[in-house]
């Protein structure tokens, strides 16, 4: 059963077919199954439709014309639109026959009724899918129609900035107004060697096409560029032969293709000029001739010119210039060398302020006028031939200038004494007289007479300006012939290119004669085009062998015809300017006469009788015949003509005016200012005897038809391409698209007709692979066969019936137009199909495992959740019961406290109420109690009171009473007294009493003496008590004192405890406001501590905040630091690869020049010698310190190697110069040699003089010492042996030079060798003094140790002396001891010197250490004046600044005690070995008895080793035959695979090591250089083998690390075995021959990274691009992409198996040869790196290329490659980075790209490529099938506005012949040298181990 799928639902009734149909809706992807019956043939049924919601495909059963049922609801359209030309609609119903209106829906929304045209009942055109719109081909379109083409290049144009188009054969060319990066060398060597095809349409890629079509097929070549005016004609041709001058070269020296782009400025100066549409408009046409030799190098150029517009040098219309060179001469007035033209500002002359627009934004003509004088410069126009031109364009400007008076209406007359006419007059060097009269007449001349006539004031204008035009034209001629002499080939052109730069068809709102010849011209070219597009499609069908019928498209021979032909408008015109009277309007009415009504191309205007209308082409034209006639004739008067030839001061003038014949024809008569050059492409014409005067005559038309039909036959005899330049706007806006203007000019420039001779036939044409693999998915698999051929046939019968809509040709399908759509659809539908049985499938699976999924989840979930409920609820039931035994013991908790509270409130209650009540009694108790006492007291007082004053009353009565009784008794005693019986009365009684009273007496005496001694005793005890009372009174008094002062203190503390009542009323008043103000401040208090607390808190967060902020700071400071370290090393790493990529470079082009120079010698047959490169001579106790780095002798003497073709004689300077240099290094060595037997000799002096003091106690002398000084004087004699015979070969080598002027007595170099040479003489003058000198002091020495009496030291000493004797030497050593003392004295005058020598650099010390102190004290000053930070910041950086400089210091002691130690070493350890090789030959030569007899103390003797010592010994004449089979004839693949790596380095190193024991420099000079020069002819000999030249990258390598390993320098014998370092170089440092192997290995390097280039590049892009790894993913993009017919057909299909394989064996091979791994590696990262940029650069210029599934290949291949570096351990050898640019473009592929997120993701995962890159990416991105969408142009803008930012290179290319700078790092051999054995299949028997 066959599935049928239909998107969206059916809109009519479907008949039952026995087929599955599948009815799929987007929205809501309803899918049902139907029977269905079968389809009778001619039934009606629905097709598919574009729409993506409604598409229905039938398989079989089809016999129907699909176009009639493409207009099917959702179907798109184009229709006409005023405005935009044509608008975009959608079908809103079907179509069905019969239908007069369709209704449609435009884009904007909008529904209307289009109404077919009744009579043809066209429908309109169909509008192509959204996958095919931006195709590089307008002809791969599926619909071929206007609205498509313009659709097509708008889109290319506007969205994707793409100016470039393929139309077939044509290339269409937008300009885009703006300057774009897509003209740069790199995108020249990106087009390079491409097929048309296969890159993106360019200009270079037509060029390309014409260079490659002329070296295939032997065949010249025309590039045809056409436009208007401003549509970038002459710029297209300019980078055409920018393209050429790049690709080829010139096969000369005389930089040709320089010659070639210089002309373009002088052209542009002359014929150029600012029009209205056009700030650089060519006025004229030119055909350049660009001519190659053999080898298709550029050997020279010739061009031809075509109508120059001359009517412009006098008139301009507004807002237009005149030609630029004017301007630039105003411009440039001011210059010393242009006052002479009496030139001014450019709105003086009235040549140039016509048009008032005298300067051109952006353009400075002082500037160009610069460049225009260096043009010419360069093109061999002399300064003085440079200055007439000018004088004769300054006196074109002064003429311009001329007025005239007119004296009446048939004459007139120049005003007296008129400035510009004598300043023209002057610049022409002409007289004023001649040339004012013959302005203002004319010569007539009649059969019988010759009569002067005057004319009229407008004739005379006239007159004048046609004189300037002329003068123009014939200075133009002039230039441009001496250009073409400067381009012509010196040498026989073998081909050439032509490039036309010519203008475009024109129709403006009047046009005349110009307008007509320019479309005359473009209707040439047109049925030239034509015919050239037929016959290409006539070959396609033929070589396909396809039956065909002939196309009908328009021939506009009827056109050229009424143009051209017999009584055509060009003989009308003749042959009216012939009649004497004739005019335009009799012109025109023969025009009526003789084509009106007869000639359907011809048309009268229904309102004029001065006009025409021609149907073109292109469009109509009405032209105006005023001016037909005059500009035909182009008439100029003679007699000026004779009056400018007799200039005699002047001598350029008449040359522009010298073969007027030849020059006039036909360039000079010209359609009024149009110059046709006549230069005869093919054949040349030959001038007659008595033709100039014919030739004179011949009209501006008849003339330009000649040179059109010249022009058209070499275009003929060449192929030509064609470039159509589109102006897209009037205003110059960039990247502006005027749909208008568009059109017009792609109807005029052919693209159109292109279109329609492609769509008459068969457009779209697929190989049956390209077929196979795009429609596979609609075959099943018994459809499939082994032959695709058949297998496509069979496909192809079944899907379309109509076996007129394709063709099967050998090795193509062709389609009718439309047919790739509609089987697009069919696949587009098939694929739906699959689409939604995957979703379908996909999508149950997917919700049945989310259901499983899901269901599992729950179930776990529920468990989880059911476990969880019934913990929650046993945790409930716990605290319930927990709650409630909580809420029992709380609530009696609450009850018995609340009882407990109330029991206490009570008794606290009754306690107070009780105690209140009781106090109140108590009170009140008191209270009666003290009323009582007070009452008591008053009642008492008031008793008292009234007693006492009852008792005063009673006692005052008493008295009153007794002293009334006591006066009456007192005045009765008065009374008695006065009588004696009253005395006697008295004394009665008084005896007794008396007696008494005695007795009384006595014994009151008694008692009175008792009383007394009582009284003394109680005196004494008064006494004490008296005193004790007194005492106690005292204390009574104080107590009473106390008591008062107490009394007092109560009262007053009474009164303070009044005070202090009411103060403590007030204070318990003051403290319950206290209080309340206290709660008030406690809460407020406590208020403001929440606030403090929480703004503590916040200060805290803050803090943290802070703290976390300076943290982070600190970290981004430190990783910014780092980063920064980062950058700064890696900048540093960049810098020193960009100086060692510099280096390598000048290292490869030194290469480049020495391989050129040695071709021309090869040439030339000269033998020059060459000069050797020395080496450095160093004495065994000599080290040499110097960097491995330092230029070697052999750069140092040739250093000016490129100069090398010179003379011979030239070059001997350089050798006599480097032998100068050897000398002064020789010189300083022995410099340095005396001194080191100076500093040996003080030595010795010293050990004399200790061994005096120390004589008694040390042991006798034994004679080893004094064989020492012996060896020294043996050493010191052959070295002068030796230094002899090299002076005398000096001076043998420079007496025989071959350089007489050089080495001639008097010369400056032979003076100074001579100079040299004595001074040598001299040194070794002194040097044997110093002999003698050390020979007396081993003299003194012997005498002043006195040995003690050993007959074996005076046997010693006597035969010494005895020696000294026999050789006559004892006078001499009396001299060397007078020398000896003269020395001392010398010595000591020189250790004064050297001691104030100290003096004064310790005084130097101390002031220099005052300075640093005054200056520390300054700066301690400076510190103290400032901030505390700051001075510690400066403290820090003064520390920092003294810490560097000492350790600075410190480290150069450091290196100088480093090289000291090193020498000491090394010269001890030579002293040693020669110490114990003679004492082991004296020791042979004493007798034995010598040795029995004499003390001798044990000696260590050692004896020679008797193994291998790893040398190989080989005689110098062997050297050559050594180089020859080591070198020369060693085969590298059978070293590789039976021989140990590097063997042929180790076998030279161990030659050289032998050379080095022997102390032989010239063998070792010899050696190496016949061993670097073997290498290099190797390598020139079999440069492009990758083994050859792999295995000697691979020994030099070797070579040089060997070199470094037994140098002998530290650095290099860390690795070194003892006897590895045994085997060390002792005699030479060749640091300066490591550099010159290590500039010899960075050449060879550089050319094995050349060989492998070229091995990949053919693999690179088949590979990685084209080749489909991932069968199915890709396909061949469904355009109908037809190959250009003349490209080369595919040599062969790469894979990227192909890449692996081909990687494998260069790895192998590498390895194989004993490659270091480290270079090994830099190779890789050198082949990935040229894979990932060829493969980018193609697909950045790859419109087709640039797709998602692409991007997925991409992506696999990488990873194919990544897994090869993983098998081969080489991830970090940095290979990977070199293709992360390609794969961020593959990723950029795949990612989507539709949403800010999308745009950000990609400008952050895009960081290896540039914004152009990304961009361009975007740009191109192009959907292979309807599911992928295109980039939004909004998208696109996004990405640039977000990497506007980015600094990166605007370069769009990788520099795909860029290479990595090469180090070598050393690499330590373990191979030990003894052990190496050499293999007799060398060759190498002459060479023996020592």
């Amino acid at each position: 059963m066959t599935s049928v799928v239909l998107l969206g639902k059916p809109e009519r009734e479907i008949p039952k077919l026995p087929y599955e149909i599948v009815y799929t809706n987007t929205r809501d992807m309803e899918i049902c199954s139907m029977e269905i019956e079968p389809i009778l043939p001619g039934k009606e049924i629905p097709t598919a439709s574009e729409s993506a919601e409604n598409l229905c495909c039938w398989r079989y059963g089809m016999e129907i014309d699909v176009l009639e049922y493409m207009y099917v609801k959702y179907a798109r359209v184009w229709i006409p639109d005023p405005e935009e030309v044509w608008k975009s609609a959608e079908l809103l119903k079907d179509y069905k026959p019969g239908d007069k209106v369709l209704q449609l829906r435009l884009e904007e929304g909008k529904d209307l009724e289009y109404s077919l045209d009744p009579k043809t009942k066209e429908l309109p055109p169909l509008r192509n899918p959204d996958i095919l719109v931006g195709e590089n081909d307008l002809t791969a379109l599926s619909y071929l129609h206007e609205p498509a083409v313009l659709h097509n290049l708008k889109v290319r144009f506007i969205d994707s900035k793409l100016i470039y188009t393929y139309c077939g054969i044509v290339l269409v060319a937008i300009n885009p107004y703006e300057q774009l990066p897509i003209y740069g060398e790199d995108i020249i060597n990106a087009y390079s060697g491409q097929n048309m095809g296969d890159m993106d349409p360019h200009i270079f890629a037509v060029a390309e096409e014409a260079y490659k079509q002329m070296a295939r097929d032997e065949r010249n070549q025309s590039i045809i560029v056409s436009g208007e005016s401003g549509a970038g004609k002459t710029v297209s041709a300019k980078y055409a032969m920018r393209y050429f001058a790049t690709v080829s070269g010139s096969a000369s020296e005389a930089n040709v293709e320089e010659k070639v782009l210089a002309s373009n400025p002088i052209m542009e100066s002359i014929g150029n000029a600012k029009t209205t549409r056009n700030d650089n408009s060519s006025r004229f046409g030119k055909y350049i001739e660009i001519g190659f030799d053999k080898r298709y190098r550029i050997i020279g150029a010739n061009m031809r010119t075509y109508l120059l517009e001359k009517s412009r040098v006098v008139f301009q219309a507004e807002e237009e210039r005149n030609y630029h060179i004017f301007y630039q001469l105003c411009a440039s007035a001011a210059l010393p060398e242009f006052k002479t033209l009496r030139l001014g500002s450019a709105n003086y002359f009235h040549y140039t302020k016509q048009g008032g627009s005298p300067v051109i934004d952006g353009v400075d003509d002082a500037k160009e006028m610069v460049n225009t004088r260096q043009a010419c410069t360069l093109l061999g126009i002399s300064d003085s031939y440079q200055m007439g031109i000018f004088r004769i364009l300054a006196g074109i400007l002064h003429l311009g200038n001329v007025e005239f008076a007119s004296r009446d209406s048939d004459s007139c007359t120049v005003p007296p004494k008129h400035e510009p006419l004598i300043i023209f007059c002057d610049l022409m060097g002409v007289e004023y007289e001649e040339m004012a009269h013959w302005l203002c007449h004319r010569k007539l001349a009649t059969a019988t007479e010759t009569y002067i006539k005057p004319i009229s004031k407008l004739h005379a204008i006239n007159a004048r300006d046609a004189l300037a035009k002329h003068i123009y034209a014939n200075l133009f001629n002039w230039i441009v012939d001496h250009v073409n002499k400067a381009l012509h080939a010196t040498v026989k052109q073998h081909s050439f290119i032509g490039v036309l730069d010519i203008y475009g068809f024109e129709t403006f709102e009047i046009n005349s004669f110009e307008q007509f010849c320019i479309n005359y011209a473009n209707e040439k070219l047109q049925q030239q085009f034509n015919m050239h597009v037929f016959k290409l499609e006539q070959e396609e069908y033929m070589k396909e062998q396809i039956p065909w019928t002939l196309i009908d498209f328009y021939d506009n021979q009827p056109c050229i015809n009424l143009i051209e032909a017999k009584m055509g408008i060009l003989d009308l015109l003749d042959e009216e300017c012939k009649m004497p009277k004739g005019s335009d309007d009799s012109w025109a009415q023969k025009l009526y006469n003789t084509h009106l009504n007869k000639c359907a191309l011809f048309e009268k205007p229904r309102l004029s009788n001065k006009a025409f209308i021609i149907k073109h082409f292109a469009d109509k034209v009405e032209y105006q015949c005023e001016g037909f006639l005059e500009k035909n004739k182009d008439t100029v008067y003679e007699e000026q003509i004779k009056v400018l030839k007799s200039s005699k001061k002047f001598k350029l003038l008449p040359e522009l005016f010298q073969d007027e014949e030849k020059v006039l024809s036909p360039t000079s008569a010209t359609p009024s200012g149009r110059v046709p050059l006549s230069r005869m492409p093919i054949k040349p014409a030959k001038a007659r005897p008595g033709q100039a005067s014919k030739e004179h005559k011949k009209t501006v038309g008849h003339q330009f038809r000649n040179s059109l039909h010249l022009l058209m036959e070499t275009l003929n005899a060449t192929t030509p391409h064609y470039v159509r330049c589109i102006k897209p706007n009037d205003f110059k806006f960039p990247f502006t698209f005027d749909e208008k203007r568009a059109v017009q000019q792609l109807r005029a420039c052919g693209v159109l007709e292109t279109i329609r001779i492609s769509a008459a036939g068969f457009p779209s044409r697929w190989t049956y692979q390209e077929f196979f693999s795009r429609y596979r998915v609609l075959m099943k698999q018994r459809d499939v066969l082994g032959d695709r051929k058949q297998t496509c046939k069979n496909v192809l019968e079944k899907l379309i019936q109509d076996k007129d809509k394709y063709q099967f040709g050998k090795t193509k399908i062709f389609f009718r137009a439309g047919q790739v759509a509609y089987l697009e659809k069919i696949r587009a539908d098939k694929l739906r199909a699959a689409c939604i049985r995957i979703q379908k499938t996909i999508r149950g699976w997917l919700m049945r495992k989310k259901y499983v999924r899901m269901r599992k989840a729950a179930i776990t979930i529920q468990r989880h959740v059911r476990g969880y409920q019934a913990r929650c609820y046993a945790k409930f039931l716990r605290r319930t019961r927990a709650a409630i035994t909580i809420q029992k013991f709380q609530r009696m908790y609450v009850v018995r406290k609340r009882y407990q509270c109330m029991r206490d409130a009570t008794i606290a209650l009754q306690a107070l109420l009780r105690g209140y009540m009781v106090r109140n009694k108590y009170q009140m108790m008191l209270r009666e109690h003290k009323s009582v006492v007070i009452q008591k007291h008053v009642r008492g007082w008031l008793a008292r009171r009234r007693y006492g004053r009852t008792l005063r009353a009673i006692v005052y009565l008493q008295c009153c009473y007794r002293r009334m009784m006591a006066k009456r008794e007192l005045k009765k005693l008065k009374i008695e007294a006065r009588s004696v019986e009253r005395y006697k009365k008295l004394h009665i009684g008084l005896e007794n009493k008396i007696m008494q009273l005695q007795r009384k007496i006595d014994e009151q005496n008694k008692e009175y003496k008792s009383l007394l001694e009582k009284m003394s005793s109680l005196e004494i005890t008064y006494s004490t008590e008296t005193e004790k009372l007194r005492s106690d009174v005292e204390r009574l008094r104080m107590s009473e004192e106390e008591a008062k002062n107490a009394t007092n203190r109560v009262i007053s503390l009474q009164e303070e405890i009044a005070k202090l009542r009411r103060e403590l009323h007030q204070t318990q008043s003051e403290k319950k406001s206290i209080e309340e103000w206290a709660d008030k401040y406690k809460h407020e208090t406590e208020q403001l501590v929440s606030e403090l607390k929480e703004q503590n808190s916040l200060l805290k967060t803050e803090k943290e905040e802070l703290n976390r902020r300076i943290h982070d700071q600190a970290r981004e400071i430190t990783e910014s630091m780092e980063k920064k370290l980062v950058e700064e090393t890696k900048q540093l790493e960049l810098d020193l690869n960009d100086e060692r990529l510099r280096y390598q470079n000048l290292l490869n082009e030194f290469s480049r020049l020495e391989e050129r120079y040695d071709d021309l010698k090869d040439e030339m047959n000269l033998m020059v010698s060459i000069p050797k490169p020395g080496h450095k001579r160093t004495d065994s106790t000599h080290s040499s310190n110097e960097s491995e780095y330092t230029f070697s002798s052999e750069i140092t003497e040739a250093e000016d190697l490129p100069l090398r073709m010179e003379e011979p004689s030239e070059k001997k300077a350089p050798l006599d110069m480097s032998l100068f240099l050897k000398l002064q290094k020789r010189v300083s060595e022995l410099e340095q040699e005396k001194q080191s037997l100076q500093d040996e000799l003080d030595r010795k002096e010293e050990q004399a003089l200790r061994a005096k003091a120390k004589e008694e106690e040390r042991p006798p002398i034994r004679g080893a010492e004094l064989e020492y000084e012996s060896l020294k004087r043996q050493e010191l004699e052959s070295e002068n042996k030796k230094l002899k015979n090299e002076l005398n070969e000096l001076q043998k080598a420079l007496t025989e030079t071959r350089a007489p002027e050089v080495t001639a007595p008097g010369a400056p170099a032979y003076r100074v060798l001579l100079d040299q040479l004595t001074s040598v003489s001299e040194e070794l003058e002194v040097r044997k003094e110093e002999v003698l000198i050390l020979r007396s002091q081993l003299v003194s020495q012997k005498e002043a140790i006195q040995p003690k009496n050993t007959m074996t030291d005076a046997t010693i000493l006597l035969e010494d002396v005895q020696k000294m004797k026999d050789k006559g030497e004892i006078a001499q050593a009396y001299i060397g001891l007078k020398e000896t003392n003269r020395l001392l004295e010398s010595q000591l005058q020189s250790q004064k010197k050297s001691h104030e020598n100290e003096l004064e650099s310790l005084r130097g010390e101390i002031q220099s250490l005052k300075e640093e102190n005054n200056r520390q004290q300054q700066l301690l000053a400076q510190n103290l004046q400032l901030p505390p930070e700051a001075r510690i910041e400066a403290s820090l950086q003064h520390e920092i600044t003294r810490l560097t400089n000492e350790n600075l210091d410190l480290m150069e002691q450091l290196e100088k005690q480093d090289k000291t130690v090193r020498k000491l070493k090394k010269q001890l350890k030579v002293f040693a070995k020669k110490i114990g090789e003679l004492e082991v030959g004296q020791m042979e030569n004493i007798s034995p008895g010598q040795i029995i007899d004499e003390p001798i103390r044990p000696v260590n003797i050692p004896r020679k080793e008797k193994d291998f010592q790893g040398m190989l010994e080989y005689k110098k004449e062997d050297e050559q035959k050594l180089v020859k089979n080591l070198i020369l004839e060693l085969k590298p693949r059978g070293v590789a695979v039976n021989l140990i790596p590097g063997l042929p380095a180790y076998i030279l190193f161990m030659c050289v090591r032998h050379a080095d024991y022997l102390n032989d420099d010239q063998k070792v000079r010899s050696l190496l250089t016949s061993t670097i020069n073997g290498i290099k002819k190797v390598l020139k000999k079999r440069g492009d083998d990758f083994e050859t030249v792999s295995f000697w990258l691979s020994n030099t390598c070797r070579f040089l690390h060997c070199l470094k390993q037994y140098s002998g320098e530290e650095g290099f014998m860390k690795h070194n075995t003892p006897r590895q370092n045994e085997h060390c170089l002792t005699n030479f440092d060749l640091a300066e021959y490591r550099q010159v192997l290590s500039d010899l290995a960075i050449q060879i390097y550089q050319q094995l990274v050349r060989v492998l280039e070229n091995i990949l590049q053919p693999m690179i892009v088949s590979g990685m691009l084209e080749h489909e790894t991932i069968q199915g993913v890709s396909g061949v993009k469904p355009t109908g992409l037809r190959k250009r017919t003349s490209s080369i057909a595919d040599e062969g299909t790469y894979t990227l198996d192909s890449i692996i394989r081909q990687l494998n064996s260069f790895h192998s091979v590498m390895c194989q040869h004993g490659m270091d791994p480290e270079l090994i590696k830099q190779v890789v990262k050198q082949m990935f790196y040229i894979i990932g940029a060829v493969t980018l650069n193609n697909l950045l210029l790859r419109k087709d290329m640039c797709s998602w599934s692409k991007g997925m290949q991409i992506r696999y291949n990488v990873s194919q490659l990544e897994e090869w570096l993983r098998d081969k351990n080489l991830m970090n050898s940095g290979a990977k980075e070199t293709l992360e640019p390609l794969i961020q473009a593959a990723q950029l592929l795949q990612v989507k790209k539709k949403t800010d997120e999308d745009a950000e993701a990609i400008c952050s995962m895009c960081n290896a490529l540039t914004t152009a890159q990304i961009v361009k990416v975007l740009n191109l991105y192009t959907p292979v099938n309807e599911f992928e969408e295109r980039v939004l142009v909004s998208f696109i803008r996004t990405i640039q506005v977000r990497l506007r930012d980015r600094k990166d290179s605007p370069q769009l290319l990788m520099d795909a012949k860029h290479i990595f700078p090469v180090t070598f790092p050393f690499n330590p051999s373990s191979l030990a040298l003894e052990t190496i054995q050499i293999p007799a299949s060398l060759g190498l028997g002459f060479i023996s181990r020592v």
